[in-house]
């Protein structure tokens, strides 16, 4: 490869040099051919680096005498040049602009493209109808803050302070730590935020996003729904709460559908039990589901929001909606319901 030229700086200001200067400008002017080589060629030949600006330079050193001769000679060339720059300019803008208007141009004739509707997300739909049962039923639906206090999540839930449930490797915790607030790990608090602002009684089911810190996989993901309910009032048992979940069942599953409630434990409901369901419909044969937890409220947790549990009882359960809807739709991967593909909620109807 030859090596490229350099081309001397000038030492004084002549006709030559001049007219050297300005036919390669014009040149360079001329074979511009979009607005980025027009700039490049701007700032080669008529910007501070230029051969003309450094021979505009060398005027300090003309003598007195033959100043007004070089100034015109200098002036004139960097005046033809700023001219050259100027036409051509105008000459690609209007070049680029046909261009464009020619790429955006729209054949009235053509045949219009197919529009093709959204469809609401299967989540939001499962937990639509899911609120339509309990409202149905006389209940409220209740809403609450996914960036939630320590103290509502867990410690007036009678969580105690060293439950596996508050390690950070269960809980997002945000930043401070000092301030104790987490990503909420169930809409149970959203339950006590209703027992705080109403007058009792209280009929509250709390859909919404939770967070736990579960890797993305087939059956898991870090953030999911949940639906849980809650019930205050006077007189309340574990056989409301039988009646509630039944009806509850039924209305999504079918009537066929039927629960049963198998001795566990939970903080915040004692006796609790886990809830159970016989799914009729189930792909592969009827069986018996496991769905969720449930119990009557702690008297800590009825404390915990001024309540009296000599005088009111209650019940409280919870269920997963994302886990409902791979049960009740045959869903096998968590990853079809997260990553959003609009093929994947096209199978559930195009409601919009």
């Amino acid at each position: 490869m030859s090596a490229v030229p350099i081309t001397p700086e000038p030492t004084e200001i002549t006709e030559p040099a001049v007219t050297e200067a300005v036919d390669a400008a014009l040149a360079a002017i001329a074979a511009a051919g979009d607005s980025t080589a027009l700039r490049a060629a701007r700032a080669a030949h008529a910007a501070e680096a230029s051969p003309l600006a450094k021979l505009n330079a060398l005027m300090r050193t003309v003598p007195n005498n033959q100043k007004a001769a070089a100034g015109k000679l200098v002036g004139q060339a960097r005046a033809q040049v700023g001219q050259a720059l100027t036409a051509r300019e105008a000459e690609i803008l209007a070049a680029e602009a046909e261009a464009r208007l020619k790429a955006e141009a729209v054949d009235v004739t053509a045949a219009a493209s197919t529009w093709q509707a959204g469809a609401r997300h299967p989540i939001s739909l499962l937990q639509d109808r899911i609120a339509d049962v309990f409202v149905g039923m006389g209940w409220e639906i209740a809403e609450g803050p996914e960036l939630e206090s320590e103290w509502f999540n867990f410690d007036a839930l009678n969580f105690d302070e060293d439950h596996p449930a508050r390690a950070m490797q269960d809980t997002f915790f945000t930043e401070p730590t000092s301030a104790h607030l987490v990503l909420r790990t169930h809409t149970s608090p959203v339950q006590l935020r209703a027992l705080l602002s109403r007058e009792l009684p209280v009929y509250v089911v709390a859909p919404g996003r939770v967070y736990r810190t579960d890797e993305l996989d087939a059956t898991h993901t870090p953030v999911f729904h949940q639906t849980e309910g809650i019930a205050i009032d006077k007189g309340l048992t574990m056989a409301h709460l039988r009646g509630t979940l039944d009806h509850f069942v039924k209305s999504l599953f079918g009537d066929e559908a039927t629960v049963r409630l198998r001795p566990n434990y939970f903080p915040f409901t004692e006796p609790s039990a886990e809830l159970d369901f016989w799914h009729p419909t189930f792909k592969g044969g009827a069986r018996w589901i496991e769905w969720g937890g449930c119990g009557m409220v702690n008297a800590n947790v009825l404390r915990s929001a001024g309540i009296d549990p000599e005088v009111y009882s209650g019940f409280a359960f919870g269920v997963g909606i994302d886990r409902a809807l791979m049960f009740r739709n045959d869903v096998k991967d968590m990853h079809d319901i997260v990553e959003g593909d609009i093929r994947f909620s096209q199978q559930y109807g195009m409601a919009v």
